[in-house]
């Protein structure tokens, strides 16, 4: 079952591709999200560094034949290559010397805890690819009927599609998450690998990721209030003032944002940048990150949140819906070479994704849970936005697209706004 799902992922292609452009591969992403067994199957040899004996036998090599730690067939992996940071210049020096591609992949679930043992940035030499826990399509809970690539590709287009999901299909998917060993699991123990994992983060990660000694405690807390608050453009006064409510009065912005800063470089939190675009008014548009959890089902660990729970707040089930479709938007744009920015201006309008390829063709987004009211908000709210654009400089939006969790149809509506579930979406 799981070799099934691991042959759809996405981050095959993407890292296949990487490897004919470069002569090393950096895969970074969380813990769970599958960079290992995605990466085996197309290494050639491999050094496993989050084996302690394994890592110790690597140093002393290192120290004594760094060619003979490099040596072996190719693409050769090495595996948490962060626990061993002179990989990095050694590796770009053997790239340079064999000259040529497909050598080297690296995984990566943190960033190095000193960065200063890096020299070179690696440029021209390595190729960088993200992993992010599975999309629908890629765990097999999407038809795929309708692709986000053909909407760049055809004005006019038409999708159809059927969804089969209900609201508590999609309650059950948020609490989930995309982590490839929940899909092995019975859905009761599937729930709780979100769990496990804040326990991991709270307990031992965090503190880990930068040798900072951090108060577990601490850690829930602020988790739990950066879920109360993904989505939005909060600063950090805002998640203090969060987290004092629940008593914790000695907490500075600055811990705060060092906790935060913690969590970013073990890739758990991943903001959403600023569209920048030419308007036709002069409306300021607000450049500040979105912030999201990487699955929604961290949101809903920090938040000690059940399905049963979900269906019945649908307010907090409408956020973290949106987190599991920025989630697979992400993926998909990862797969068509484009990337995913939000918008919000001073008159408080916003598109919760903006699609965006390289040379700057682009889709608009709205997320919605469901029912048609709230579809036609959706539709509304992006005509609008439309008009405030200077096509003239930044060209038509090649597609309008209102995402939702249930329906039982994809359809274009009469004016070409796309209305798609999620559980119809692919790459």
């Amino acid at each position: 079952m799981a070799d099934f799902y691991y042959r759809k992922r996405v981050a095959d292609a993407l890292l296949k591709d990487c490897l004919e452009t470069a002569g090393a591969v950096l895969v970074q992403g969380p813990k769970w999200c599958g960079k290992t067994t995605t990466c085996e199957q197309q290494a050639a040899s491999k050094v496993m560094l989050a084996n302690p004996e394994v890592l110790a036998e690597s140093k002393q090599m290192a120290q004594i034949n760094m060619s003979g730690l490099l040596a072996g067939s190719s693409p050769r992996l090495f595996d948490e290559w962060q626990s061993l940071p002179v990989l990095w210049d050694s590796i770009r020096y053997e790239v340079d010397r064999r000259r040529g591609t497909g050598y080297f992949i690296l995984t990566g679930s943190a960033v190095p805890v000193d960065p200063s043992q890096i020299q070179h940035t690696g440029t021209g030499r390595y190729a960088w690819l993200r992993m992010r826990p599975m999309s629908l399509w890629e765990s097999g809970d999407s038809t795929g009927e309708v692709s986000l690539g053909s909407l760049f590709e055809q004005d006019g287009r038409i999708v159809s599609g059927q969804n089969s999901h209900t609201l508590d299909n999609i309650a059950h998917l948020i609490c989930r998450g995309g982590w490839p060993d929940s899909l092995e699991r019975s859905p009761k123990s599937a729930l709780k690998t979100a769990y496990n994992y804040i326990d991991a983060l709270a307990e031992s990660d965090v503190s880990r990721v930068d040798e900072t000694l951090r108060n577990p405690k601490r850690i829930r807390l602020l988790m739990r209030s950066v879920a109360r608050l993904q989505g939005s453009q909060a600063p950090i006064s805002v998640i203090r003032s969060d987290m004092l409510a629940n008593d914790e009065q000695s907490l500075s912005e600055k811990t705060i944002a060092s906790y935060i800063n913690a969590l970013e470089k073990l890739f758990v939190i991943e903001d959403m940048p600023a569209w920048s675009v030419n308007l036709r008014s002069k409306s300021a548009i607000r450049t500040s990150n979105t912030r999201y959890y990487v699955d929604p089902s961290i949101a809903v660990a920090a938040l000690g949140i059940t399905p049963q729970k979900l269906t019945k707040d649908l307010n907090t089930m409408g956020f973290l819906f949106e987190t599991m479709c920025v989630r697979d938007l992400r993926v998909y744009a990862d797969a068509i070479d484009a990337k995913v920015y939000h918008y919000r201006d001073k008159d408080e309008l916003e598109c919760d994704a903006v699609i965006e390829l390289r040379d700057g063709s682009y889709g608009l987004v709205e997320v919605k849970l469901g029912g048609m009211d709230n579809i036609e908000a959706a539709q509304h709210s992006m005509l609008k936005l439309q008009k405030k654009i200077n096509t003239d400089k930044a060209g038509e939006p090649r597609f309008r697209m209102v995402l939702t969790g249930v329906g039982n149809y994809a359809f274009t509506m009469p004016d070409g706004t796309h209305v798609v579930p999620i559980g119809c979406l692919k790459p």
